[in-house]
């Protein structure tokens, strides 16, 4: 039986094989698989999305990347309590049913097939996101645009990732993120929210992005602009910030966006943090994130970041 989960995934954490950085990075723990994929992790413990960042230096055009995105736009969590906002992924099993997919851009997207479930969670909106993980075979699939025509389905793109491989796309190649980037691990999801702690970089978006791209992405869409941030910035919370008078669920991301940062995935309203939907969210808890503005944040340089294997 198919499961469909608004609670998210979570992966484990820390990264880094770089010799002048690793002894200024601290070890990430190990997270514990996620309860509805109790054999599972996403990605191992080194991945770079699990990389704490929280003591790396900060970019030389740290101050020209944040005004470009937007010195005084405030975070706004993009997901809820209510089901409206955010991005919701299926659980599934290897007993679900694959099928095939018509891409629009097939030239960059994997062509197999995917374990859609008979009645998918769906981002609403017109991204149309479909983020599957396959329990029993530690496999995350994603498709963007996704819909069904004629009783096919059929999406803009579609991409698969080994979930114990720290393997990327292809340079060049995207995903069903403009970066060339899985989206589920940079969700915010309440069963980590709930454990207290979240042991990953999160997702953000930008209104506009430069035409190239840094690592761990893998794809640009933006225009020739060298004031502007490329895709796979990541940028974290001044350390400086205080987490005073914020509540419980806000502290728990703002505390995660300090020592592990947000990754540029998208474009998109400025400062857009990507989340998944579920009951337990306290929006009023959550909308106090707002009082973050870019003046708050810093780029930092992952020169030195990189997953092996």
């Amino acid at each position: 039986m198919d499961a469909s989960v608004t609670t998210r995934v979570r992966i484990p954490a820390t990264l880094l094989v770089s010799a002048a950085l690793a002894a200024a990075v601290p070890a990430a723990a190990q997270a514990p698989a996620p309860p509805w994929a109790p054999g599972c992790t996403l990605f191992p413990a080194e991945n770079v999305w699990n990389a704490p960042v929280r003591d790396l230096p900060v970019r030389a055009d740290s101050d020209r990347l944040i005004a470009a995105i937007g010195l005084d736009a405030g975070l706004h969590p993009d997901f809820s309590d209510a089901g409206r906002y955010g991005i919701p992924f299926n659980v599934i099993t290897k007993r679900t049913r694959r099928v095939r997919v018509r891409f629009d851009y097939a030239a960059e997207s994997d062509r197999v097939a995917y374990p859609i479930p008979a009645r998918p969670r769906i981002e609403g909106g017109s991204d149309r996101h479909i983020l599957m993980v396959d329990r029993d075979r530690c496999r995350l699939y994603e498709l963007f645009a996704a819909r069904r025509q004629g009783g096919r389905w059929r999406a803009g793109s579609g991409a698969t990732w080994d979930l114990r491989s720290n393997r990327l796309r292809p340079a060049g190649w995207t995903s069903a993120d403009a970066a060339g980037l899985p989206i589920l691990p940079g969700l915010v999801r309440y069963d980590e929210a709930a454990r207290g702690v979240i042991r990953h970089a999160l997702r953000f978006t930008a209104p506009r992005t430069r035409n190239t791209f840094i690592y761990p992405a893998r794809h640009q869409a933006g225009v020739a602009d060298a004031s502007l941030p490329p895709m796979g910035l990541r940028v974290r919370l001044k350390r400086s910030v205080s987490l005073a008078g914020f509540g419980p669920q806000a502290r728990i991301v703002l505390t995660a966006l300090r020592d592990y940062g947000m990754i540029l995935a998208d474009n998109g309203s400025p400062w857009y943090v990507t989340g998944a939907p579920n009951a337990g969210w306290d929006d009023d808890d959550l909308h106090a994130l707002g009082r973050i503005t870019g003046a708050d944040l810093e780029v930092v340089d992952t020169s030195g970041l990189r997953s092996t294997g």
